[in-house]
């Protein structure tokens, strides 16, 4: 269900290797071999070592030798398993999306509770795969990992009465704002490790400057804003995804008003 492109400029796009052996191989539906040795390797696990690897060097440390010696192997045994480093991809973005059997992981709630539930999870799976934000998957190959989670979220919120595009819609709005989150949480990140200042000692640095500028009367609204409102325990997420289901809510509600009226109110 993930869409997100970094800002910083994509490393990789999805669906750049050969979209027929991807399918083949997210799907389980290519013939195996009935005779010869019994493979040392699985599938699995070069997708799962490939993204211990994404994980702790990012997109730019993946390659299909790096992940051979993770697996302690020669590079071209891995070959004998995906074609190459674009397939492997769309095999780690689609089982990172995996979700559990558990019909509860969208909350035990209605629709909202299902889409909170959804903007939370995709923000932590942001933060434990950053490297998600650096790839383009505006044409993302579908697999069972992204249409699972696809059925089960749109199964949830189908009784919000919206039309069928509008539901994907919101789905994606939903994701469209967790990624603008998420990426704001990996540039903080990333200035911090590449300046070796924390995000206090960086604003604190410009505390003596800010303070004659403020008492200069040039900016009268700023000057008067309490001395909270930048500080750190106003959650922004959850503040701006709550307006967004607060929106969602009065949509519905004017569907459900629609609905009720006798159809020659309607016209």
């Amino acid at each position: 269900m993930t869409s997100g492109t970094s800002g910083t400029g994509s490393a990789e796009t999805s669906g750049s290797g050969d979209i027929a052996r991807t399918l083949e191989l997210l799907w389980d539906t290519g013939r195996r071999p009935s005779r010869g040795p019994k493979p040392t390797l699985t599938l699995d696990r070069i997708v799962e070592a490939a993204i211990q690897v994404a994980d702790t060097e990012g997109l730019e440390g993946l390659s299909m030798r790096r992940v051979a010696a993770e697996l302690g192997t020669g590079t071209m045994s891995l070959y004998r398993y995906v074609p190459g480093k674009g397939e492997l991809l769309d095999l780690m973005l689609d089982r990172v999306q995996r979700v559990s059997e558990d019909p509860a992981d969208f909350g035990d709630g209605g629709w909202r509770t299902a889409l909170e539930t959804l903007a939370r999870e995709t923000l932590a799976l942001y933060r434990r795969h950053p490297w998600l934000l650096q790839v383009n998957q505006s044409r993302q190959i579908l697999g069972p990992g992204a249409l699972d989670g696809m059925e089960k979220i749109l199964t949830r919120i189908r009784p919000m009465g919206l039309s069928d595009p509008e539901l994907l819609s919101a789905v994606i709005m939903i994701d469209g704002y967790v990624v603008g989150a998420a990426r704001s949480h990996l540039y903080q990140r990333e200035a911090e490790r590449r300046t070796g200042l924390t995000d206090a000692e960086f604003w604190q640095a410009q505390v003596p400057v800010l303070e004659k500028v403020m008492a200069s009367g040039r900016y009268p609204v700023m000057a008067s804003l309490s001395e909270d409102t930048f500080g750190p325990d106003f959650d922004h997420f959850e503040f701006g995804l709550q307006r967004i289901l607060d929106g969602l809510e009065v949509l519905v509600a004017r569907r459900r008003d629609q609905d009720a009226q006798p159809s020659e109110d309607r016209s």
